[in-house]
């Protein structure tokens, strides 16, 4: 095929390709499902305990059907119920206008009896029929309609009550009656309108047919009684472990800083990638418009709901997508350095950098997957989402990137303009006049087994100074670690004013509602995070809510974590990160050795710790968001080891001597770190933009996950070469010798096709 028709393919292939987004964008739009965090509602961990001591819990599945009738009668679309273990539920509702509401009628157990003034019970719900509770109106007043399944036993027990005499003669309608519970006691409340029963009716004669429930109800308030009792009784305890209430103006508010910072962040990568690469830069841009819309795409055809970590997720997902493509870019680099023609620089930088690609990204998945399986909330948002990035960054990078440069490369238009791929063609060696190789890159002068341990003493400085600080504020009795509520355990409150708040009036404010111990961090002028170590009644705390949104004229949003739900967070960040570790490790020993696989665990051990050090150093709040970011660091640090190992696995496969003395082992390395450290580079760079734009312009909310993964990220790319590959290295020249047989330089190396010019060139 001549250069013309190649050429047009690649144009129509573009042109189609932005076609295709451009129909469907709106679709993917439309069909995005926000979490609460984005949209505003709420998500509330409950414990599930038996109604009476000593009872029996009926199945998990049971209460979650009831919990489920209990939401279809709050007329929420796509609520998330989710079982935990034996005894525990997770309600996730997005987009609840009356989070108050929702809360009451999801926890009431809508046990509906009828009591004589003794408190002795007559009936139960059973002698209803099924779903006969219904709105109705009596002289205007509304009332609770009820229709009788068993009218012949609805007649004895009201007869029956009709000749218990003058005071006596009441039924007592009850909802969630339990022991201790008295008529006596609750009827000196009457007139106040709180006492616990529903109504008190005087029978003066046996009914026979369908009965109704008077009380000082509102309209909603009869319709939200005949709900309840419609959807059932709800047999048991549900007490709360955790609470997130997030207000709707305040969800939309995060969604359009994040989405505004990510489209910021993403063309950021692109400038560079077309910036350093020139053309291959130009296929990862377009590359880019692909993966972002079959990313949405996928994710919305999954039934996967957008969080702020999970967008973070996507927006990291750029960074770590573009890698794949730096990676395959300088292979192709390297090889045209080599003398290659074009078209065999561009199949052979496939080639080798396919499984350096597939093992980096097949890293972070282990981690993604980990995340998902043993995650929860916001955690297991950002572990789908970084899967679909994972298999996406494959799919198109490997394939999708090497079709479109595949017709520019064989269309033979840029055999004489190789500057347009990335590299200068004064360094470019002439094989028509004998020249060897002559260009390695900018390090090619640095030792850096000789420098490495200048490095070391600078990470052992962080963390020895993190470690302290860790030590000494435990001994003066505060946290080592700034521990967020998730931890361990309180009521974060976060508010936000059209005027300017000050630390004064929100300590006087929370005073008056007994907060006298909180803490308080701002995020500009008009954002406030309150947080007190108290798990707070839910009456005080929607009491103190009411005062912030009529004083400030916007809805607070709270987190409320139990110590139990603070400790389990503790022991699952834990787990997560071991698993991860050991999986990373048996997996990179199957693929490598065992001295790699050790030189990659310490070195991303390295990396948690400077995290972690950091944070100790500067007070940063540690909340459960951090699990998700160690997790992910796992995943990337691991990422830039894979591609240092890789080559260095190279050149001690193909070493020409029988024995590899420590002197060779140095070279191995240094040689490797030097090819390797301006990509290792760039990778970071192109995933720490999009970050950076998320830390500057994006939704404050997820300040300290940001700021976790932008240091975690220099971190990757620091250890990587000054950690991991060094670590190798004394391993190597401490073991015992071992010969091997000699093996001839891999053909790869040797300029096996003469550049002729006008013929093959």
């Amino acid at each position: 095929m001549k250069a013309r028709p190649r050429l047009v393919i690649f144009a129509l292939t573009v042109i189609a390709i932005f076609t295709m987004i451009a129909f469907f964008a709106k679709d993917v739009e439309k069909n995005m499902t926000l979490g609460l965090d984005l949209q505003g509602g709420f998500e509330i961990v409950y414990e599930v305990s038996p109604l009476d001591v000593g009872g029996e819990l009926p199945s998990m599945a049971a209460v979650a059907r009831s919990v489920s009738k209990r939401i279809d009668v709050l007329g929420v679309s796509e609520p998330e119920i989710v079982i935990e273990g034996e005894n525990r539920i997770r309600v996730q509702l997005a987009g609840v206008s009356d989070q108050e509401q929702a809360r009451r009628i999801i926890s009431a157990t809508a046990n509906l009896t009828f009591r004589d003034v003794d408190d002795n019970l007559l009936a139960d719900a059973t002698i209803l029929t099924e779903g006969g509770a219904s709105l109705g109106f009596e002289n205007g007043v509304p009332v609770v309609s009820l229709k009788i399944a068993d009218q012949d036993k609805f007649f004895e027990l009201t007869e029956k009550v009709s000749k218990m005499g003058a005071g006596k003669n009441f039924i007592v309608t009850w909802l969630d009656f339990e022991e201790g519970d008295s008529y006596d006691a609750e009827k000196l409340k009457e007139a106040t309108g709180q006492q616990k029963y529903i109504s008190a009716a005087t029978v003066s004669a046996g009914i026979k047919g369908d009965a109704i429930i008077k009380g000082s109800f509102t309209d909603a308030e009869a319709r939200e009684l005949a709900d309840l009792i419609n959807s059932g009784s709800l047999p048991v305890k549900m007490t709360e472990l955790y609470s997130n209430v997030v207000s709707a103006e305040f969800g939309i508010s995060a969604f359009n800083q994040t989405m505004f910072a990510g489209i910021v962040g993403i063309f950021l990568v692109m400038a560079a990638m077309i910036l350093v690469y020139k053309l291959p830069g130009i296929v990862a841009a377009i590359m880019l418009f692909l993966y972002v819309f079959v990313v949405l795409f996928l994710y919305n055809s999954m039934g996967g709901v957008f969080t702020l970590p999970g967008i973070a997720a996507l927006v990291l997902g750029v960074g770590m997508t573009v890698d794949a493509n730096i990676i395959t870019f300088e292979r192709i680099k390297d090889e045209l350095y080599l003398g290659r023609t074009l078209e065999k620089a561009y199949v052979e930088g496939h080639q080798l950098a396919f499984w350096t690609i597939f093992d980096s990204q097949f890293t972070t998945f282990i981690a993604a997957l980990i995340m998902y399986i043993m995650g929860t909330g916001a955690v297991k948002g950002f572990a789908t989402m970084l899967m679909v990035t994972v298999f996406v960054t494959v799919v198109l990078n490997v394939y999708f990137t090497k079709f479109l440069l595949g017709l520019l490369v064989r269309s033979k238009y840029f055999n004489n303009k190789k500057g347009l791929f990335g590299v200068k063609p004064s360094n470019i060696p002439d094989v028509t006049k004998g020249e060897n190789q002559k260009y390695f890159g900018p390090f090619t002068k640095v030792d850096f087994v000789k420098e490495s341990k200048k490095f070391l003493i600078v990470s052992a400085t962080i963390l020895i100074l993190g470690f302290s600080l860790f030590a000494i504020n435990s001994f003066r009795g505060i946290d080592g670690f700034n521990l967020g509520i998730d931890f361990s355990s309180g009521t974060k409150i976060t508010m936000q004013s059209d005027i300017p708040l000050t630390l004064e009036e929100i300590r006087a404010d929370f005073a008056e509602f007994g907060y006298d111990s909180i803490s308080v961090q701002f995020a500009g002028d008009d954002i406030a995070y309150v947080t007190t170590r108290e798990t707070e009644s839910t009456e005080n705390l929607r009491a103190l809510k009411l005062f912030i949104e009529e004083k400030y004229g916007h809805e607070a949003n709270d987190v409320v974590v139990t110590p139990v739900v603070g400790r389990e967070l503790v022991i699952n960040a834990l787990t997560l990160s071991l698993l991860a570790w050991v999986l990373m490790m048996v997996y990179i020993t199957l693929r490598f050795e065992w001295d790699y696989a050790l030189g990659t665990i310490i070195a991303l051990l390295h990396d948690i710790f400077i995290v972690l050090g950091v944070f100790a150093i500067f007070r940063i709040e540690v909340n459960t968001e951090l699990v998700a970011v160690i997790l992910a660091i796992i995943g990337y640090s691991v990422d830039d080891s894979i591609v240092v190992f890789d080559r260095i696995r190279d050149s001690v496969r193909h070493w020409s001597k029988p024995h590899i003395s420590k002197a060779d082992y140095r070279q191995i390395v240094n040689s490797s770190l030097q090819v390797t450290l301006w990509r290792s580079l760039f990778n970071t760079l192109t995933t720490i933009l999009p970050v950076l734009a998320l830390i500057t312009i994006g939704s404050p909310e997820i300040f300290e996950f940001n700021f976790a993964m932008l240091i975690g990220l220099f971190a990757g790319a620091y250890s990587s070469i000054f950690i991991a590959a060094q670590l190798w290295y004394y391993i190597r020249i401490n073991k015992k010798p071992q010969s091997q047989k000699a093996k001839k330089p891999r053909k790869k190396e040797a300029l096996d096709e003469m550049t002729i010019i006008g013929i093959n060139d």
